[in-house]
């Protein structure tokens, strides 16, 4: 422990504030002759020549009584030169001062990212740390019989700096006694060693609002506003510091507005339900193999988004994303069968990536029954490819075959009319050629644009009454986003965004959908602190399940997120 505390402190900014007394003999150091006053060593042993007969012993003495915490510190690779610090330029006061500290003792490393951030302010404790820094590096030269070029000068310095700080020096080893013993017990009562502990909560109240609901049935809307919760804590274990093996509880207690509205297309985007009962939801594994390649397995949760990129950063999450179900992602393309399988991904380059997956329904997976299984059951099967041509734009290409049981069909992923949802019924099982496009483009720092086209090509695989085995449907949507950044507070998020819910035309001997849905949404995501989330909103959606004799319907949440 302590010799990681040292070394973190090594790379202080307070490491200027030595730079410019070591080099300038500040504090008062008397001007010395700088002719050829240098320092010889033999055995550790220091002489100066010219010396006006202070002890050089009772310096080095001194550097051996801060050195408690040894020399053999691993560090970030030494800087050779200060033009390697991409923030310290010759224009600089103290350029001079952290060169010599740089480039003649070499004393200083720097950030990782090659940065010095010398603007900053320094106590007199990170001051001292700084000070010990360069005194253990002074101290290596000193053994390594190196350091014919130390100076008395230097040590005059140094020497008036340990006695200015010699409290602070002192308190420093006692602050890493102090540390090592909170560590200490840390390591003895830590939940795990390899698994970290992050939670969700969210509180919604909503309300849905209209006058006959969408299913024909001629009832009423309940206009009722409810209050409603979703929890998940994720463990999440790391056997490598790359790889990730996720396991999540969820309790939700959300009663769908499906149900009161008689669409889908009302539905809010984190609707878990289940009467707070919980549950494992997600169970997978990622991990890398080499630098490019990412490989993922599972048997709960893995869906389809996990192993594809949504492309749709600001919406695309049930905790903070889109309020409704249908503007998160593209839902013929990102929703389907799934849960269970495997998957990989590919980064060609920063600018292109494959990515691969075969999931089956984590409900058919494990049970051995006829139809059922890995391969018999539902699944989805398919590939996506990611596109960044230039810096400000992702584009991303998806195709996935797939297949749906008698009595489990949902190619809509439940977000637009029933015919759109089970084109033959329910009771052909019906597989599926999905084709989908998104894009997402950053016009500014502040403003971001993206949206989505899908298609399905539905295919009856039996007969069934009026249909026959072959017979086909064409289902379709598309939507668009804009979000502005930063409105009224830093990571404030204002986001409108609308398009089609999926559609069924084209269906061989069945019905279609006839009129056209628009769901308009406008959401204002407000950070209360870095750990709690508010997102008002509403949403509109005009002609519900695609016919224009359906009463427009409306829906009002305000989801509180809380984060830790």
């Amino acid at each position: 422990m302590s010799t990681v505390f040292w070394n973190t402190i090594k790379y202080s900014p307070a490491l200027l504030g030595a730079s410019l007394l070591v080099a300038n003999s500040a504090y008062g150091a008397p001007s010395l002759e700088e002719s050829s006053t240098e320092t010889q060593v033999a055995s550790q042993e220091l002489t100066v020549a010219q010396a006006t007969g202070e002890s050089n012993s009772e310096v080095l003495q001194q550097i051996n009584i801060y050195n408690n915490e040894g020399t053999n510190v691993d560090s970030i690779d030494q800087v050779t030169s200060v033009s390697q610090l991409r923030d310290v330029s010759p224009g600089d006061w103290a350029y001079e001062a952290l060169r010599s500290l740089v480039e003649r003792y070499g004393c200083i490393a720097g950030y990782p990212n090659r940065t010095f951030r010398g603007n900053r302010a320094t106590t007199r404790y990170e001051f001292a740390a700084g000070l010990n820094a360069c005194l253990n590096q002074i101290e290596r030269l000193i053994a390594a019989s190196t350091a014919d070029f130390i100076t008395r000068e230097d040590l005059e310095t140094l020497q008036r700096l340990i006695q200015e700080f010699e409290a602070e020096l002192a308190t420093l080893g006692a602050r890493v006694d102090n540390l090592e013993g909170r560590v200490a017990f840390l390591e003895d009562h830590q939940f795990s060693t390899t698994t970290k502990l992050k939670g969700e909560v969210l509180f919604t109240f909503a309300g849905a609002f209209g006058e006959e609901q969408a299913d024909g049935s001629g009832d009423d809307i309940d206009e009722n506003i409810t209050f409603s919760n979703r929890v998940r804590l994720n463990f999440d274990t790391s056997f490598t510091g790359k790889d990730r093996l996720r396991t999540r509880l969820q309790a939700g207690n959300f009663t769908s507005l499906a149900g009161v509205t008689g669409t889908d297309m009302a539905r809010l985007g984190h609707d878990a339900g289940g009467g707070n009962d919980v549950e494992i939801n997600d169970l997978y594994y990622r991990f890398p193999i080499g630098k490019k390649f990412r490989g993922y397995v599972g048997t709960t949760g893995l869906d389809l988004d996990n192993i594809f990129n949504p492309t749709n950063p600001f919406l695309a999450s049930s905790g903070s994303g889109a309020l409704s179900r249908f503007n998160r992602r593209n839902p013929l393309t990102l929703r389907g069968a799934g849960g269970a399988g495997a998957g990989f991904s590919y980064k060609f380059s920063n600018a292109l990536k494959l990515s691969v997956l075969y999931l089956a329904d984590d409900g058919d997976a494990p049970n051995p029954g006829e139809g059922l299984g890995l391969f018999n059951g539902s699944y989805s099967a398919g590939a996506e490819l990611a596109i960044s041509p230039i810096d400000n734009l992702d584009l991303s290409l998806i195709y996935v075959r797939s297949y749906q049981r008698e009595g489990d069909i949902n190619l809509s992923g439940s977000t637009g009319s029933p015919l759109a949802k089970r084109p033959f019924g329910n009771g052909v099982p019906t597989s599926a050629n999905r084709f989908g496009a998104q894009a997402s483009l950053r016009l500014s720092s502040q403003i971001h644009l993206g949206g989505w086209f899908g298609y399905i090509d539905a295919i009856a695989e039996d007969d069934n009454g009026t249909v026959e085995e072959g017979d086909n449907a064409d289902i379709f949507t598309w939507a668009a986003n804009l979000s502005f950044v930063d409105v009224g507070k830093e990571g404030a998020v204002f986001s409108i965004a609308g398009g089609m819910p999926p559609k069924a035309t084209e269906v061989d001997g069945g019905d279609e959908d006839d009129d056209t849905s628009y769901l308009i949404e406008a959401q204002y995501k407000f950070p209360i602190t870095k750990n709690i989330l508010i997102t008002p909103g509403a949403y509109v959606i005009f002609n519900p399940n695609h016919d224009d004799d359906n009463d427009t319907i409306w829906v009002g949440a305000i989801r509180t997120t809380f984060k830790f």
